[in-house]
């Protein structure tokens, strides 16, 4: 029997997905493990790569996510992609599924850094996609959780160039708007900002599918400039960076406060999110369309119910990748839940 074939005869349409924990540079993963209700005494699993078809840069597995029955997702959805991802997603998109989701546990500061946009990594890079993100804050501990998000004035190149020649990292912080934040409150970052999260930030995290980061703020976190650079010379890398100052109204557009919003669907992104990725928050009994998507359980318990009558158990800190071949499925039971979804076809245009 064909591996497509066998997607259409009856595989599962929802499947709960284990943690997927690939070493990282910086330090965390306490809050992943408390949402899991497990323990994990990992000093280095800050991430948690949420069915994933994603490789960490330079690498040909790690951060991938593997299904029950041994394969990884993204060979199963390269088998059947119209049954993974829906004709009209694979019509804009191929056989990607446009969306890369990570649980993020800030163990301590980490770096100042961006990330390429479309046009920079397709022509350095090679990529289709570059890395716009979106934070989801859903925990937060310690005196002052922050985050650092775009310059607060403008800063000319030669500016940076020496900030980041001279590992100034006190200039590089002290230049970012910093940004208290908690439970509920949303974050875009666009592709080129300057950002890092402070210790004690846990989000969901919403990208476009690479491993693309330029680390401006590299010693004491890697170990050279090709690591930080991803292999780029430092003048061609730093041309990612804006370095355009982000004021009032800027923030603004950028940032959500959704924390007493108590409606069974919040939608949780600012609207420039929109042509790369779609997050909302569900409460509840709630129809979920037809899509690719994936559920993070925040609290509570309850199923999902697919159209074929199949439910999926769901508890606080279960991972659950769903099909569009689930089709119209629906939530039930006392549950909060981040839906995250690759960005509508035709949002792009």
């Amino acid at each position: 029997m064909s591996s497509v074939h066998s997607e259409q005869s009856g595989a599962a349409r929802a499947i709960a997905l284990p943690a997927n924990q690939p070493q990282q540079f910086y330090r965390g993963g306490a809050s992943i493990a408390a949402l899991r209700g497990g323990e994990d005494d990992r000093e280095y699993g800050p991430e948690d790569w949420v069915a994933s078809t994603t490789t960490r840069f330079g690498h040909a597995e790690s951060g991938l996510s593997r299904l029950p029955d041994g394969r990884w997702l993204r060979d199963a959805v390269r088998a059947a992609p119209e049954w993974w991802l829906g004709r009209e997603h694979v019509a804009e998109f191929g056989d990607s599924t446009a969306l890369l989701v990570k649980l993020l546990d800030a163990g301590q500061r980490l770096p100042v850094h961006c990330h390429p946009s479309d046009a920079f990594a397709r022509q350095h890079l090679g990529s289709r996609f570059g890395k716009t993100e979106a934070w989801v804050v859903v925990g937060t501990s310690g005196a002052n959780p922050v985050v650092y998000l775009g310059f607060r004035e403008d800063v000319a190149p030669e500016v940076v160039a020496e900030w980041v020649a001279t590992q100034d990292s006190s200039a590089m912080l002290g230049s970012l708007n910093e940004i208290p934040v908690r439970p509920g409150d949303t974050v875009h970052v666009p592709a080129g900002t300057p950002h890092a999260i402070g210790a004690g930030v846990f989000i969901v995290e919403l990208q476009q599918p690479t491993d693309f980061s330029i680390t401006l703020e590299w010693q004491g976190f890697l170990a050279d400039t090709e690591s930080a650079f991803l292999g780029l010379d430092q003048r061609s890398a730093l041309e990612t960076v804006n370095r355009s100052g982000f004021d009032d109204a800027v923030l603004s557009s950028l940032i959500r406060h959704t924390a007493d919003q108590d409606a069974a669907r919040v939608p949780l992104l600012a609207e420039d999110a929109a042509p790369f990725f779609r997050a909302d928050r569900l409460r509840g009994a709630v129809d979920l369309e037809p899509s690719f998507g994936v559920l993070v359980v925040l609290d509570g318990s309850g199923k999902l119910r697919s159209d074929e009558g199949v439910d999926l158990d769901l508890h606080r800190g279960s991972t659950v990748v769903v099909a569009h071949a689930a089709g119209a499925a629906r939530l039930e039971g006392d549950l909060t839940v981040v839906h995250c979804r690759p960005p509508e076809p035709g949002s792009r245009r």
